[in-house]
């Protein structure tokens, strides 16, 4: 998930009790607190999961599910049968990020790998995926030594390259939908800087939709003496900077949330000062709480490409190139299945531990699991459920901000998700994210025939 999650600083305060031991096992939760720091110091980036996966698979295998390994990249999928029932999918990130860890942790990661242009980069969770993958394994673990106490088939999806917004399709083309058995719900969760302990559920839109442009600006390079022999895309690609900023403060409504952000300006080359480069690439994201939104902010980004492109002196430049770099649909729990799953965490945490998430521009693959990827999968109707778990431990909430700071102060300054600081509470967070899951997937095993 990228960026920075979003919750609703008025509905974490005051900050919870310390909450109480979860009812989850202790040979459960014991390995899947190694499960974390074996993937924690030993991160793979998007595309790349080869060990991560198979340390899934292992702990899967381990709890009696029949495992399957390669599904659409390095994917993994367990499947549990336990007589007639409903499906249900519960699904985790396998895939870390290109980023240099700060944590100070004894198991924080020294890793480096190539990036995607081959250059070495650092790698670390720093997004709370290895956090989901140990909680996944220890609920079906739970759910493999409790299954008198529900009926049905548990499928377990570990799935590669959520960060690139890819590993989802490729795991739905690989036939995820045709080989294996097909949910009526699934169900996910991701580590947020919210008390550890809790849990939050949206009404609504929970992660915004994006699109990920990027942007090439073609020009004639030249002598940085000479600049009126050239037609330089530096001067473009500012222009273009600039003019972007428009289309949410002058061609959206005040009541429509929608961000465009430049996140990458490349142009020249280094000690080529006195060179008029002869192009300028740009990557612009562009991220809205429903499609339509979506759409009409890319289509505004490429028409002030192609005007500012038009502004170049004669005799004119080749036209921009847009191409469309990732897409992700805005995720949005079935209301059904969020009351379900709210409901099974108030029982099981009682409610001064379940609070109200508020929507957020981060951005995830998963909608593509429901009605959002049906022309990918082609089974109407599976409903999807999504969570947030708080990671940010006693000690570390209540020095954020200093004393006194109310729960916006602190959730300001908690390091978020995608920074080198991000560090859940390893025992807290486990031990809530297991429960977590074990309670929302029972409900949904449970959930009628005419009701799913």
């Amino acid at each position: 998930m990228t960026p920075q999650a979003g919750p609703a600083p008025d509905a974490v305060a005051p900050p919870p009790p310390p909450p109480a031991p979860a009812p989850v096992p202790g040979d459960v939760l014991a390995r899947a607190a190694e499960l974390y720091v074996a993937v924690h110091r030993d991160p793979e980036l998007s595309g790349a999961e080869e060990r991560t996966a198979a340390r899934l698979a292992a702990a899967l295998g381990g709890a009696g599910l029949d495992v399957e390994r390669g599904v659409g990249g390095h994917g993994v999928v367990g499947v549990l049968r336990n007589g007639p029932g409903p499906v249900v999918m519960i699904r985790a990130e396998l895939d870390a990020l290109p980023v240099r860890e700060e944590t100070g942790l004894p198991y924080a990661s020294t890793v480096t790998a190539p990036g995607a242009d081959g250059t070495p980069v650092p790698v670390m969770h720093a997004c709370g995926h290895d956090a989901h993958l140990a909680a996944l394994s220890g609920a079906a673990a739970v759910l493999a030594g409790t299954a008198d106490a529900w009926r049905g088939t548990l499928v377990v999806v570990g799935q590669p390259a959520e960060e690139t917004l890819s590993g989802a399709a490729a795991m739905l083309a690989d036939g995820l939908y045709r080989r294996f058995p097909v949910p009526s719900h699934v169900l996910a969760q991701h580590v947020v800087p919210l008390p550890a302990g809790m849990v939050a559920h949206a009404e609504g839109p929970l992660l915004a939709g994006s699109a990920t442009l990027e942007v090439v600006l073609h020009g004639r390079g030249g002598h940085a003496g000479a600049p009126q022999l050239s037609a330089d895309p530096v001067i473009a690609a500012a222009a273009v900077v600039m003019r972007l900023q428009t289309v949410v403060s002058r061609e959206t409504g005040p009541g429509e949330p929608l961000v465009v952000t430049v996140g990458s300006i490349r142009a020249g080359t280094p000690g080529g000062s006195n060179v008029i480069a002869d192009r300028a690439t740009l990557e612009v994201t562009v991220r809205a709480f429903s499609d339509e939104s979506l759409e009409r902010a890319v289509a505004a980004v490429r028409r002030i490409v192609r005007a500012e492109a038009a502004a170049a002196p004669l005799p004119a430049p080749p036209e921009p190139d847009v191409r469309v770099l990732s897409r992700s649909r805005p995720t949005v729990p079935d209301p059904g299945a969020t009351a379900v799953v709210r409901r099974a965490h108030e029982a099981a945490f009682g409610p001064h531990r379940v609070t109200r998430w508020q929507p957020s521009m981060a951005t995830e693959d998963f909608p593509l699991y429901g009605d959002a990827g049906l022309d990918l999968h082609g089974v109407p109707g599976i409903r999807t459920g999504y969570w947030m778990l708080g990671g940010a431990g006693p000690r570390q909430w209540a020095a954020a901000g200093g004393p006194g700071a109310d729960a916006a102060a602190r959730l300001a300054v908690l390091p978020p998700n995608h920074s080198p600081l991000f560090a859940p509470h390893p025992r807290l967070t486990l031990e809530t994210g297991i429960a977590a899951m074990t309670a929302a997937a029972r409900a949904a095993l449970t959930v009628p025939a005419e009701v799913a």
